[in-house]
């Protein structure tokens, strides 16, 4: 039988994973699809072609759904997050200029601790500014550095976002256009690699669990079977399956290397997927747990706590109602039809569909249809806890 062929969009970055292992992996033509994979140059171009019906599915920042539901950016549109392809995965990288100041007092480079990395950046900001690049800005990366600016030595300083496209982001450092940057991998290391920047913090170390990219498609398609979003979800779940697995990462990491796919040396892909990252040019590494997944402590799952979470805290980024952002945005993770269209494989389920956000500490089993869930920690750096059955927690 022919395959259906489903346009897919993606920017290059490690966390497009799911989607290149998908079809390359035969996971795609399992589910009797074949999946054209396009890259986009910026997320709103990723976003644009999902809107304008030019693309079935797409790639996208996790807060981009959330924001076009709630009319931010002046695009209203209703799109649907039926799944998450990535946790974690961000890094926190300065320029040379910054790194020789952190140095000189003694910075550890450690990349875990989010409040020491901040009272050292404070001190070492010059003029007491710092210009941070960021990908998009509705963004995981920009809901990350509020949290961490407002709840740190950071909130001292002046903060300058800057709009950068991943691929870009190198550049923009080595051309002195930013001091800092947040961004997926592999463009921090392709700056650590570059010799202009240094990488200073993990983003999970500010979220420990932070649904950094989800698998986005139209809400009317999503929701009609013809539409095949079932088939797609399926062969994604595969797809992270066999990326969590440790003897999987060379293969991937040679796959995604391809010019047509991400272009960028296979060894600095193979750092994000195991989590041993270089963080200086002169060779240092630390190893970071659980920097990005695709599949254990149900990555995959959109809990729509975390859509109420991310709705939050744009509706305090941009002046919006929170409560009513909150309702918004958690329909827009659709546990229904992720629930609807796995289940019937004998996918392990939790019970519930939201859960108190920050709270596990340590692996947690939770109940499910089997009992075989055992949730990640989830810890944000500064304790907090996000219940969405409170209206400002």
């Amino acid at each position: 039988m022919k395959p259906v062929v489903l346009r897919a969009a993606y920017v290059p970055l490690v966390d497009a994973a799911p989607l290149i292992v998908a079809e390359a992996m035969g996971f795609a033509a399992a589910e009797g699809l074949q999946l054209d994979l396009v890259a986009a140059p910026s997320w709103s171009a990723a976003r644009d072609m999902l809107i304008l019906g030019q693309v079935d599915a797409a790639h996208l920042l996790s807060p981009i759904p959330v924001a076009g539901a709630l009319g931010l950016g002046g695009v209203r549109a209703e799109l649907a997050a039926v799944s998450v392809l990535s946790v974690n995965g961000d890094v926190i990288g300065v320029s040379r200029r910054i790194e020789e100041r952190l140095r000189a007092d003694g910075f550890a480079f450690d990349l875990n601790d989010a409040p020491a990395t901040a009272r050292a950046l404070a001190r070492a900001a010059p003029g007491g500014r710092l210009r941070m690049g960021v990908p998009f800005p509705f963004s995981m990366h920009r809901i990350l550095l509020d949290l961490w600016a407002r709840g740190t030595a950071l909130a001292d300083i002046a903060f300058d976002i800057r709009t950068v496209p991943p691929p870009l982001m190198r550049r923009a450092l080595a051309d002195d256009e930013i001091d800092a940057f947040c961004v997926g991998e592999p463009w921090g290391s392709v700056a650590v690699e570059s010799g202009v920047g240094a990488l200073v913090l993990a983003g999970r170390a500010i979220w420990a669990f932070a649904p950094e990219k989800v698998l986005a498609m139209r809400r009317d398609r999503a929701e009609d079977p013809s539409r095949n979003a079932g088939a797609l979800m399926r062969a994604i779940w595969a797809a992270g399956r066999w990326l969590s697995r440790p003897d999987s990462r060379d293969a991937a990491a040679a796959l995604m290397a391809r010019r047509a796919l991400i272009d960028v040396p296979a060894e600095l892909i193979e750092r994000a997927l195991s989590g041993q990252l270089t963080i200086l040019q002169t060779g240092q590494q630390r190893h970071v747990p659980s920097f990005v997944e695709f599949h254990a402590g149900l990555a995959t799952f959109p809990w729509r706590s975390q859509a109420r979470f991310i709705a939050d805290r744009l509706a305090i980024l941009h002046g919006l109602d929170r409560a009513e952002a909150r309702d918004v945005g958690a329909r827009v993770f659709r546990t229904d039809l992720y629930r609807q269209n796995l289940g019937p494989m004998g996918i392990d389920l939790p019970g519930a569909s939201e859960k108190v956000e920050g709270a596990i500490a340590h692996p947690t089993p939770v109940a499910s249809r089997r009992g075989g869930i055992t949730l990640l920690p989830d810890r944000f750096f500064d304790g907090r806890i996000f219940d969405p059955a409170l209206p400002e927690s």
